[in-house]
């Protein structure tokens, strides 16, 4: 990393969120619903981004986002967000879901999900934020992983900008 450039370790953003899951938060079979699970990903994936940036952010994109095992009404949802790997403006977040057992004392894992933030000003103008300084071995691993998943999204932008250019204006879903 070049001279004078801010940089924060990991372990300065990593966040954490509780839940319990009651019945409003669910299906007819008593499973959470996805998208009430999103939005819980959603939150503490901008909490570790924001410590990041020490600004506000905005959630830019949502990927790999993998639905493992359901989540019940009266399940303790616990869910943990560390900062990947930060570039000019953006930063990918990775999030963790895990449903503990508070009885046996063990967590089993929910669902997983790498989301992208990016940090504005209070116009909504994009600003710079500190790179990521990862320290333990885990956090190393996330921060290289983070550079191909990088690439595999750009890919996947411009072949979405061209499928959309290529609709016809009447076009719908």
């Amino acid at each position: 990393m070049s001279e004078g450039m801010l940089v924060r370790p990991v372990s300065e953003s990593q966040s954490e969120r509780s839940e319990i899951i009651f019945p409003g938060d669910a299906n007819a079979l008593g499973n959470l619903f996805g998208g009430r699970l999103m939005q819980f990903i959603d939150l503490v994936g901008a909490m570790a981004a924001s410590r990041h940036a020490r600004a506000i952010t905005v959630t830019a994109s949502m990927d790999h986002l993998d639905f493992v095992a359901p989540v019940k009404v009266g399940d303790l949802l616990i869910l943990k967000s560390s900062v990947n790997r930060a570039y000019k403006t953006s930063m990918e977040v990775g999030v963790k879901a895990m449903v503990e057992d508070v009885r046996a004392q063990r967590l089993r894992h929910v669902s997983s999900a790498y989301l992208t933030f990016v940090a504005v000003d209070s116009t909504g103008q994009r600003i710079e934020v500190p790179q990521v300084l990862p320290e333990t071995e885990n956090q190393k691993r996330r921060f290289e992983d983070a550079a191909r998943r990088r690439e595999m999204r750009s890919e996947e932008t411009l072949r979405k900008r061209a499928m959309r250019a290529a609709m016809a204006p009447e076009w719908h879903a």
